[in-house]
């Protein structure tokens, strides 16, 4: 009773707390945030945000590792583990004339997990799945109109918004060396984006134009991890994910409307019925793990988006269609290399249980840019895991990660994005299930 007592409070804490952070400003500032759903999450977790998010073949009983469910059949059955995390950053923004630099916070996860039964376990959690947060606008040179003199108009383009994923998982190991596992989602969150072109002279009208979705879905995911000893201080792990595509069932809108400075004078709002696709997913890891002191994995990504819809508008004279389309959708592949070391993880001192990370990740993107190929991605990371002193057989850590990102666009005369980024996190793991005998 009391197990079930303390997981209930901390679900209402991660539904209480949490959510209202996903529903603020989600911390993103970037014109590639217009396409598509946004900027993606890396949905890296404290272990692994100091190793570029390597993730499909870790597998330790003292972590949580949703990005692949199998992983879960080995927490530890005396443990509760809790686990949050925030970032943040300061982005510098190039277009070769003008250089902006803007600094953000962002909430990255939180998710707890603990064992079922033998062979059993389970997590459950909430981060964000993509990000959208930009403000763009362009005056023209002024030209003369008649009687209402010199006049010049001003283009601007703004977004907000983003989706958010409540997830749970099992992950189960049916014989020794292999575990099978997957994630339910629920997924949800508003995708904005506004056009507006007005002019210096208020007695001319103004056009203005939203594109809005209110997007309510699921997800699936399915992991597999297989270890093999190689002898009594090595072992390998081969990790697989594959996630569920499918088409979205939520409603788009495209609201027309041309403005004077007191009212509007017309409008008229179409609507794109299911959209939205999610992509099917594939990924691939292999770690190897040497006396639980040194891990070194690399991950492989494959994300089928070429085959995804969203809305666009074509216009053909006067005529105004809004509907599902492809081909502004590409694949999107991702390499993630990365390596941890523990001078001793069951050490007696505190410095012998200190994890030091370093990673690196490259990925292009899952969107088109104007037609053309969209930026490419580039990831630093280093980090270490600090644990919390209470005694030498503690398992809860402060995790710290310091991140160096650079986005470099595949077209001449687009904006270079670069990130210096803190992130931070903290795990407990802690033996509330322990029976404690009484001599």
């Amino acid at each position: 009773m009391k197990k079930l007592f303390h997981i209930t409070v901390l679900l209402l804490l991660m539904a209480g707390i949490s959510l209202p952070v996903a529903a603020d400003d989600n911390g993103i500032n970037s014109p590639f945030s217009r396409y598509g759903l946004g900027l993606l999450s890396s949905q890296s977790q404290g272990f692994n945000t100091g190793m570029a998010g390597l993730s499909y073949g870790m597998r330790d009983g003292r972590e949580l590792n949703f990005k692949n469910p199998a992983s879960y059949s080995a927490l530890d059955s005396l443990s509760f583990l809790f686990d949050a995390g925030i970032s943040v950053q300061n982005g510098n923004y190039d277009s070769g004339k003008v250089s902006t630099n803007v600094k953000d916070a962002t909430f990255d996860y939180l998710s707890m997990g603990f064992r079922i039964n033998r062979n059993l376990g389970m997590s459950l959690g909430v981060m964000p799945f993509s990000s959208i947060g930009y403000s763009l606008s362009s005056v023209s040179d002024p030209v003369n109109a008649g009687s209402m003199g010199e006049v010049y108009s001003t283009n601007s383009y703004s977004g907000s918004g983003g989706l958010h994923k409540l997830y749970g998982g099992v992950g189960y190991a049916p014989i020794k060396p292999l575990s099978i596992g997957f994630n339910v989602a629920y997924m949800w969150g508003l995708v904005e984006h506004y056009a507006t072109n007005s002019y210096s002279d208020s007695d001319a009208q103004s056009l203005s134009r939203t594109y809005s979705s209110n997007i309510r879905t699921y997800s699936f995911d399915f992991g597999l991890q297989y270890v093999q000893p190689l002898n009594k201080k090595n072992s390998i792990t081969l990790g697989l994910v594959y996630g569920l595509g499918h088409d979205i069932p939520s409603d788009s809108y495209f609201i027309n409307q041309r403005q004077s400075s007191s009212s509007v004078l017309s409008g008229d709002t179409i609507v794109a019925k299911d959209a939205w696709t999610l992509p099917h997913t594939f990924g691939v890891g292999l770690s190897w793990n040497y006396r639980n002191r040194l891990r070194v994995g690399v991950d492989y990504d494959y994300q089928k988006w070429s085959d995804a819809t969203m809305p666009v508008l074509t216009e053909n004279g006067n005529q105004l269609n809004y509907a599902a389309s492809k081909g502004d959708y590409s694949d999107r592949k991702k390499i993630t290399a990365g390596v941890e070391f523990v001078p001793d993880p069951e050490g007696l001192h505190w410095r012998d249980r200190v994890r030091y990370r370093a990673g690196f990740s490259y990925s292009d993107s899952y969107t088109r840019v104007r037609g053309g190929d969209g930026p490419k991605n580039y990831l630093a990371t280093v980090g270490v895991s600090l644990p919390i002193v209470n005694s030498h057989s503690n398992r809860s850590f402060v995790n710290a990660a310091f991140q160096f990102e650079r986005v470099k666009p595949s077209v001449a005369g687009q904006i270079t994005e670069t990130y210096l980024r803190f992130s931070l996190g903290i795990t407990f793991n802690e033996r509330w299930f322990m029976k404690w005998k009484v001599e």
